[in-house]
């Protein structure tokens, strides 16, 4: 697709969805796998003052229906097959839907072949929501970050600043762009860049794929890169038109970024952010990280030092700033930080202090001022570059017939990075059955979710309180590692 069907279509579809009774600041649901529409809609609603507000590609049907649920969303753009799936989900009056394959009303192309191509794009103000970023709560319940406006361009801004792409080049995107993949469109078309979506990961398909496209750019999570390493069988520079590798989203063993530099040259550069933060706000340049591997090769552990406009600090209970070499809380002030959690002002309170947010990410600072992250304040497991809660998943194991009680952890795996782990105490006179536990949570969580590890205990740990002691019955797992996330 060419810059100018791009501009013409999504005039289209911003007419389109008008015409369908939407009005400025109405949410617009999407749930797609990576392709070309993702992006026509991002620009229609950012053209109309609409918010996007996209649900994960990989959630299962019931999860979806929570988030419309939740967003009260106006209209659902999906396919036929997934609709099938999550229609029964959908509570009270269902948003209307916009089918990929559909026809006649519900139809996404007979939409925009309806609608006029001129477009007079709405006047926004930078505090306006512009997109509801979902995931979910450490308690259990469902939250969305509200990115506004004004966080979009602080976010792009970033991107543009770096200078570090431009017409010419061409940017690959293998990661869901409902996720943290999709932060980079808008800025590469900006650049006037060659934009290539993946629809999938399978390593020697997507090596071939960037080899032929002469892709420049691309950014993939620790998992991604650590796959392609055991296809390629540590043979150098398979991608001779790669400029630069980004990955974040989870932690990168440094003897992993060594090899990946053996594999790929010096085009690896790391980023570190949240939803909550619009992108990265912190980085460990290609520089950073050849100067790293020749001088400081601790530094490889680093996830960078604060980004342009960012405010990046590390804090102690109080809230004051520790001493270089401390370890305490990061938070994160600036133009990119959130401005709290849609319709959840409690949720808000936890985390956004003063506009500063709080990340729940422990770390220290060396003197040149570079962050190392060494644990997690928050009980949160990062498998495969999402984000998954222990109590939303226990909640799921609670409703299972036979369990008693339940403790969700983070272990380390060599493939995901870290895995979902779950110890569970059964009720009296239940004996044990993991298989039907497993097909339990098939059925209600996101594959990233569920348990991998599954391990029946007499009981658990627990403070005075009677509060599961999570920390206890994870420590184990990680015995020996210098760092307690992977």
């Amino acid at each position: 697709m060419t810059y100018a069907e791009l501009e013409r279509r999504s005039n289209q579809l911003a007419n389109a969805l008008l015409a369908l009774g939407l009005a400025r600041g109405d949410r617009v649901g999407i749930y797609l796998p990576n392709c070309i529409e993702i992006v026509e809609i991002e620009l229609a609603c950012y053209k109309a003052g609409l918010v996007k507000a996209p649900f994960n590609a990989r959630l299962s049907f019931a999860e979806v229906g929570e988030i419309a649920a939740n967003s009260e969303a106006s209209i659902i753009v999906s396919t036929a097959e997934r609709a099938e799936g999550f229609r029964p989900h959908l509570r009270g009056t269902p948003a209307p839907l916009l089918l990929l394959d559909g026809a006649g009303a519900t139809g996404y192309e007979d939409a925009l072949a309806r609608a006029s191509d001129a477009f007079e794009p709405v006047a926004v103000h930078a505090d306006e929501l512009a997109v509801l970023h979902y995931t979910s709560g450490s308690s259990g319940v469902l939250k969305a970050a509200m990115q506004t406006f004004g966080n979009r361009l602080a976010q792009l801004r970033k991107f543009l600043m770096r200078a570090e792409s431009g017409e010419g080049h061409s940017l690959g995107l293998v990661g869901p762009i409902t996720h943290a993949s999709g932060m980079q469109i808008v800025p590469a078309l900006c650049n006037g860049m060659t934009i290539r979506l993946f629809s999938g990961f399978e390593p020697g398909r997507f090596l071939a794929d960037m080899r032929t496209e002469r892709i420049t750019h691309t950014f993939m999570v620790p998992t991604m890169i650590s796959m392609l390493l055991t296809e390629l069988e540590g043979r150098y520079r398979p991608l001779p038109d790669l400029k630069r590798l980004g990955y974040g989203a989870a932690p990168m063993a440094p003897a992993r970024i060594l090899k990946a530099m053996d594999v790929f040259g010096p085009v690896l550069a790391q980023g570190y952010g949240a939803g909550e933060t619009t992108s990265g706000v912190c980085a460990l340049s290609v520089e950073d990280h050849l100067f790293a591997r020749a001088a400081r090769p601790e530094r490889l552990a680093s996830c960078g030092r604060p980004l342009l406009e960012c405010d990046v600090r590390i804090v102690g209970d109080d809230g004051r700033e520790v001493a270089a070499g401390d370890i305490g809380e990061i938070v994160v002030q600036g133009e990119d930080v959130f401005a709290g959690y849609w319709r959840a002002p409690d949720l808000t309170a936890e985390v956004l202090k003063d506009g500063r947010y709080h990340t729940g990410d422990l770390a220290r600072m060396d003197e040149e001022g570079y962050v190392y992250i060494v644990d997690r304040k928050k009980d949160m497991v990062i498998s495969g570059g999402f984000n998954v809660y222990p109590s939303e998943v226990e909640s799921v194991l609670y409703q299972y017939e036979g369990v008693q009680d339940a403790c969700v952890i983070a272990i380390p795996d060599d493939k995901w990075g870290e895995a979902v782990a779950a110890h569970v105490v059964l009720k009296p006179g239940h004996s044990l059955d993991r298989g039907g536990l497993d097909a339990f949570c098939r059925e209600r969580l996101a594959g990233f979710k569920r348990p991998r590890h599954i391990e029946f205990v007499a009981d658990l740990p627990k403070n005075p309180n009677g509060k599961v002691m999570r920390k206890t019955v994870q420590a184990p797992y990680w015995a020996g590692h210098d760092r307690k996330v992977n």
